[in-house]
């Protein structure tokens, strides 16, 4: 398989691929092609600042009292203006939806806990821990044994 980049700044954006036969991956490849806004970071607010934070850097994107929080790996929150399903189209195929109000980084996920009940948690790298829900588990262990 041969890879070739060419950065032209003059010229209209064009991504071809050329492959014996589809499958997962040149889906995968369409998908990410795409769903690419032009960006790979995320307009937040701090307590005092508004700043960029890049998607591979968020751990965790969760709503508390009906607002938007991304949480980083040093497990601070910054607020975001945008809701949960908006971020969802925009954000790369690394992220999954774990419940009804959090969506989280598969790379940035330490380890899932599961307790007597039933119930199945999951622990960021930054030590955050989120549930996840019944209806998303089949999806999220979908996405993880691929």
């Amino acid at each position: 398989m041969k890879f070739k980049l060419i950065i032209d700044k003059e010229a209209d954006e064009e991504i071809v691929a050329r492959v014996h036969a589809e499958s997962e991956l040149t889906h995968e490849i369409e998908n990410l092609v795409l769903s690419y806004v032009g960006t790979d970071k995320l307009l937040v607010m701090g307590e005092d600042e508004t700043e960029y934070i890049s998607f591979s850097d968020i751990e965790c994107i969760t709503v508390i009292d009906r607002k938007s929080y991304v949480i980083d790996g040093s497990c601070k929150k910054y607020r975001v203006k945008s809701k949960l399903f908006e971020l969802e189209e925009i954000l790369p195929s690394y992220f999954v939806r774990i419940n009804k109000s959090s969506l989280a980084n598969m790379q940035k996920i330490k380890r899932f806990r599961s307790s007597f009940n039933g119930s199945v948690d999951v622990e960021f790298n930054c030590g955050y821990v989120e549930y996840v829900s019944r209806r998303c588990l089949s999806e999220v262990k979908r996405r993880f044994l691929q």
